[in-house]
């Protein structure tokens, strides 16, 4: 038994002596990827915070802004109507009976709080608008249809600038929205990718702990064996 039994323990100490550094430094690079991966969760939930918060901020701002068009839009459609309105009935010589219409006075307080018309011709349109020219006045020739036309062109291109305007910021809101929803789609499988990472390398930390735990006391209990085993051979 001195002879064989010496040896047996003696590959036994062997392996148990290789395994343990082994073991030991797959544990605490196990140990420092489940720390990193809980960092990178930490910040991906994060970022998936965030960029939802960025699309509901954009849909908010975006509805606002789109009320606002709206809104823009149906001022600009009531006052582009009652100048086409204007500009035909003056071509007509429809003078007495468009005077008394409500689209007169819309355009009448229309070119008092103008900002693009210059004083002349605003003064002019008022005047005409209240009544206060003369009965022969022939309007398809003068120049009150001329600023008729010039209102009417001047805000014909603000609506289509208005226009152009709204679709580019919802082409722009569109194109943001799919890139963060691509990109909550991607945090979202990350953070899930992460958290069963997380979960796969806390059961493996706890069985290399248990594994190397019985390793040590075995190669401990080996070591014992041998020492008393060598001293009785001897």
């Amino acid at each position: 038994y001195c002879r064989t039994g010496s040896s047996d323990l003696s590959a036994s100490i062997s392996a148990a002596e290789n395994k343990v550094p082994a073991v030991t430094s797959q544990l605490e690079e196990t140990k420092q990827k489940l720390a990193q991966t809980k960092i990178d969760l930490k910040q991906a939930q994060v970022d998936r915070v965030a960029a939802k918060e960025a699309m509901a901020t954009a849909t908010a701002l975006r509805e606002k802004e789109a009320k606002a068009f709206a809104a823009e839009k149906q001022e600009y459609d009531t006052n582009i109507a009652a100048l086409e309105k204007a500009v035909a009935a003056l071509e007509k010589g429809m003078v007495g009976g468009f005077l008394q219409t409500p689209a007169a006075k819309a355009i009448r307080q229309l070119a008092l709080n103008s900002q693009d018309m210059v004083d002349v011709d605003r003064q002019q349109l008022v005047a005409f608008l209240s009544g206060s020219q003369g009965v022969g006045y022939a309007p398809q020739s003068g120049e009150i249809v001329g600023i008729l036309k010039t209102m009417l062109s001047t805000m014909s291109k603000a609506l289509a600038e208005s226009t152009e305007a709204e679709n580019s910021a919802i082409s722009t809101y569109e194109g943001m929205m799919a890139a963060k929803k691509k990109e909550v789609e991607a945090l979202t499988a990350s953070i899930e990718a992460k958290t069963q990472a997380i979960g796969t390398m806390g059961v493996e930390i706890v069985q290399m702990e248990e594994d190397l735990s019985d390793t040590q006391a075995a190669l401990l209990e080996d070591q014992k064996f041998l020492a008393g085993l060598d001293k009785s051979c001897a």
